[in-house]
C-alpha cells in the first residue's frame, strides 16, 4: 500500500515532506514489537500514527485499546490498566479486568502517557521489560503480550529532570521515536486542511462550501496556529456555520483568529507562578513603566519646587512693602533717602537703612539639594510619616522612599 492510500484510510490529510516522513517511519516500525514514543504539539494528530502501526503489524487482528491517561484519575488509573481483586478497595464489588489483560496479543495506546503517576510508571515498566504485572490487591504475577505505542505533548527530558517521569522508562519507551510536526511548519498542508475541512462541514450542515480569496489565504498562511490542526479544524466550522457570504476575506478571517499569536511550545512540567513574569517583554515593559512614572513624579517635584521659589519671592516682596509702611515719617510720607532712626525714651538713637541689615546668603541651585530640602521639610512637617510627607510631595511612597534612601537622609 502507498503512501496515498494510508492517507486516505486513515484520513490524513496534507502532503509536506515531513508528514509523508513520519508515515513512512510507522509503516516501516509496525511489523516489530518494538515500543514506540510519539511526540508532539497538542491538536497535531498524533492519534492516527498508532492506527497506522497497529494496521500494519502482525497483531492486527487483536485488540487495539486507546487510553487516555490524563482523562483517568490518580487513585484509579492503576486499576484501569492493570485491573483488581474484588475487596481490594473501596467500591471494588467484583474483579476487574486492565487494559493490559484484554489487550493481550493486541495493541495499547497510552495517550498523555506524561500523566502517569510514578507509581504507575514503575508497574509499566515491568511490563515493557518483562510482559508480566499484577492486579490491585492482588499478589498473582500475570502475563501479558501487548506491544505499547505511548504519546505525549509534554517536554519529557524536562519532566525527567524534574524528578516527574522515570529515565529508565522513558529509554524504554523510545526505542522508536516518532515527532510530529505542528502545523505552523506544514505550512504547505494549511489551506488543504481547510479546504478539506469546509467540504466535511459542507456536507454535514448541508451548504455550500466557504472559499478563501488570496487576501484570507495569506492572513491564514501567517499565522502560527498553536492548536494546530484541531484549532484549524474549528476555526473553519465556526465560519462554516455563522458567516453568509461563501467567501471569506482577510477581515472576516481575522475576527475568528485570537489575537495572541505567540508560538506554544510542548506543555512543561514543571509549576510557574502567576506571579511571575512570562517572558523578558513584560519585564522589559515594566521596567519602562517604573522609569516613566518615576520621570513624571520627578517633573512634577521640580515644577513644585520652583512654584515654591516664586512663592518665596512674593513673600519678600509683600515683606518689603511692610517694612515701608512700617517706618513712615510722623507726618505720614516715605522718606526713601532717608536713614530711618529708632528711639529709645523718646531720644534718637543711632540707626541703619533695614536693607543694609539683611545679611546676603548666596543660595544653591543644585536641583539635588533642593531636593533633599524638600524631602526634610515635608518630613518634618508630618513628623516623619512617610505616607503624608509623599502626598504633600505628589510623588508615590515607593519613589519617596527609594528617595530618602538615595539621599541618605533621616
Amino acid at each position: 500500500m502507498d503512501i496515498q492510500e494510508i492517507k486516505q484510510r486513515f484520513g490524513i490529510i496534507g502532503s509536506s515532506p515531513a508528514l509523508l516522513h513520519v508515515i513512512e517511519i510507522a509503516v516501516q516500525v509496525a511489523p516489530t514489537d518494538l515500543s514506540v514514543l510519539i511526540t508532539g504539539e497538542s491538536g497535531t494528530g498524533k492519534e492516527s500514527f498508532p492506527q497506522i502501526i497497529h494496521q500494519f503489524s502482525t497483531r492486527k487482528h487483536g485488540k487495539y485499546i486507546a487510553v487516555n491517561c490524563g482523562a483517568i484519575p490518580e487513585g484509579t488509573i492503576d486499576s484501569e490498566l492493570f485491573g483488581h481483586e474484588k475487596g481490594s478497595f473501596t467500591g471494588a464489588m467484583a474483579d476487574r479486568k486492565g487494559y493490559f489483560e484484554e489487550a493481550d496479543g493486541g495493541t495499547i495506546f497510552l495517550d498523555e502517557i506524561g500523566e502517569l503517576p510514578l507509581s504507575t510508571q514503575v508497574r509499566l515498566l515491568r511490563v515493557l521489560e518483562a510482559g508480566e504485572f499484577m492486579k490491585v490487591g492482588s499478589s498473582k504475577v500475570m502475563k501479558t503480550n501487548v506491544r505499547v505505542v505511548g504519546a505525549t505533548n509534554v517536554n519529557i527530558l524536562d519532566a525527567i529532570e524534574k524528578g516527574r517521569f522515570r529515565e529508565d522508562l522513558y529509554y524504554r519507551l523510545n526505542t522508536v521515536p516518532i515527532r510530529v510536526l505542528p502545523l505552523r511548519d506544514r505550512t504547505e498542508d494549511i489551506h488543504l486542511l481547510f479546504r478539506k475541512f469546509a467540504s466535511d462541514f459542507a456536507d454535514k450542515y448541508r451548504m455550500p462550501a466557504i472559499r478563501l480569496d488570496n487576501e484570507a489565504v495569506g492572513v491564514l498562511l501567517s499565522y502560527r496556529w498553536p492548536g494546530n490542526v484541531r484549532q484549524l479544524k474549528n476555526i473553519t466550522e465556526q465560519i462554516s456555520i455563522i458567516e453568509k457570504e461563501r467567501i471569506i476575506d482577510g477581515k472576516t478571517l481575522m475576527r475568528y483568529i485570537p489575537v495572541s499569536s505567540e508560538n506554544k511550545l510542548p506543555a512543561l512540567y514543571h509549576s510557574v507562578d502567576e506571579k511571575t513574569f512570562s517572558s523578558e517583554r513584560e519585564i522589559l515593559y515594566q521596567i519602562l513603566f517604573d522609569m516613566k512614572k518615576d520621570m513624571n513624579d520627578l517633573k512634577k517635584l521640580v515644577h513644585d519646587i520652583i512654584q515654591n521659589e516664586a512663592n518665596i519671592a512674593d513673600v519678600r516682596d509683600d515683606n518689603a512693602q511692610l517694612i515701608r509702611k512700617l517706618y513712615q515719617t510722623e507726618n505720614g510720607n516715605y522718606v526713601p533717602d532717608q536713614p530711618v532712626t529708632a528711639r529709645a525714651n523718646g531720644k534718637p538713637v543711632a540707626h541703619e537703612n533695614i536693607f543694609d541689615t539683611e545679611e546676603f546668603v548666596e543660595e544653591s541651585l543644585s536641583l539635588e539639594d533642593k531636593e533633599v530640602e524638600m524631602i526634610q521639610k515635608a518630613l518634618e512637617k508630618h513628623k516623619g510619616k512617610r505616607k503624608y510627607a509623599a502626598r504633600e510631595l505628589g510623588i508615590s511612597e515607593r519613589t519617596l522612599y527609594r528617595k530618602i534612601k538615595e539621599y541618605d537622609i533621616d
